[in-house]
């Protein structure tokens, strides 16, 4: 009896239930359409950490065991990683496993990769952010070819060349998921948007201190920033400390929906990151038609409607311009879409072998 195709996907976190949209929408996304485009290949996804209770559970298809090692000291992840080689090998037994996918060079590329040279599968490790940088301890346990590193963007894969003098073969970026989008034009109300985590590194200080310098010309000016996270309080405090109450709202955290239908709404989406890999909001944005303005260029290709200054001091010029600017284009600007991205990194393990489920 032939046993049936697997790809398992290894991650830190997954989606607790399909509610959960927060969590890694990216990956999820990513999954979901990877599921949809081969609906006769098994998926499973372990997740290490979260959620935090131990699981199985199908997730739009697509099979999660879910370890709930919920970041805890070393003793508990090494049993993490116990646990997470006991379930690749039943699954090894019960499947035919097409390869191993591995979300960021950590713990999960760790596990993927001695299981995957113990059973001489293939496997590749999506570098995805701050994997790449220097001071990654896994890069030197697992000694990675180039030829098994996916980097998600051009940034990266120069990042990962400079910090380990390894030049990952493959460069596949972020896609998105068109269906999401609301297919109704609505009135561009917000001038500046910004989204994401709301930790230091995101830099959203220095958003605050630019709609600051902008409200000499535009005093009026409507801005706001989704997300949560530890530099909230700060925020809320340079925010009053500026007098800019009328002029920023902080809206926490919102649904993934709720955060493209407010990109539809924006003129402009301000990303002040001092790194990023390729943020998935920089293609939602550019597909809701908004202008981009961001400090990282992720890909070497330039867009029209994604503008980068020199410095984090020319962007206040740098908006100014496309804020008198009224003729702007805000028709949607697709990059890519998650099932090209999804069927991308599938031809990378053996195509033939996916032949007969296609």
């Amino acid at each position: 009896m032939n046993k049936q195709k697997a790809l398992v996907i290894l991650s830190p976190g997954f989606p607790a239930d399909v509610n959960d949209t927060n969590c890694l929408p990216l990956q999820q996304s990513f999954v979901k359409t990877l599921k949809q485009s081969n609906p006769q290949l098994n998926i499973i996804v372990i997740s290490f950490q979260y959620p935090f209770k131990a699981s199985r559970y199908i997730w739009y298809g697509a099979q999660v065991i879910a370890l709930a090692g919920k970041g805890r000291g070393r003793l508990f992840r090494l049993f993490t990683w116990q646990r997470a080689f006991s379930e690749l090998k039943k699954i090894n037994d019960k499947y035919e496993v097409t390869g191993l996918l591995s979300f960021w060079m950590g713990e999960c590329a760790y596990v993927g990769s001695r299981f995957a040279k113990k059973n001489n599968l293939q496997h590749y490790t999506w570098l995805l952010g701050q994997d790449a940088k220097a001071g990654n301890h896994y890069v030197n346990s697992i000694k990675p070819q180039p030829g098994n590193v996916i980097a998600l963007s051009d940034f990266l894969a120069k990042e990962f060349r400079l910090n380990y003098r390894i030049n990952p073969q493959h460069i596949i970026p972020v896609g998105i998921d068109t269906d999401l989008f609301d297919t109704n034009r609505v009135e561009r109300d917000i001038d500046i948007m910004g989204a994401g985590s709301l930790i230091a590194l995101k830099q959203y200080d220095v958003f605050i201190k630019v709609i600051k310098s902008l409200t000499t010309e535009f005093p009026d000016i409507k801005t706001i920033i989704c997300g949560k996270g530890p530099e909230m309080e700060k925020l809320k405090k340079l925010i009053i400390k500026l007098g800019l109450e009328k002029n920023i709202e902080l809206k926490g955290e919102l649904s993934h929906k709720e955060v493209l239908r407010l990109m539809q709404r924006s003129r402009i989406f301000l990303h002040t990151s001092i790194y990023e890999g390729n943020a998935a909001v920089l293609s939602e944005a550019l597909y809701a038609g908004a202008h981009v303005v961001s400090l990282v260029k992720p890909m070497e290709a330039r867009l029209a409607q994604h503008h980068i200054p020199d410095n984090a001091e020319h962007l206040p010029d740098l908006l100014l311009n496309l804020l008198n600017d009224r003729t702007l284009n805000h028709d949607p600007l697709l990059v890519d879409t998650m099932e090209s991205i999804a069927a991308r990194v599938l031809d990378l393990f053996v195509h033939e072998r996916f032949a007969d489920i296609h």
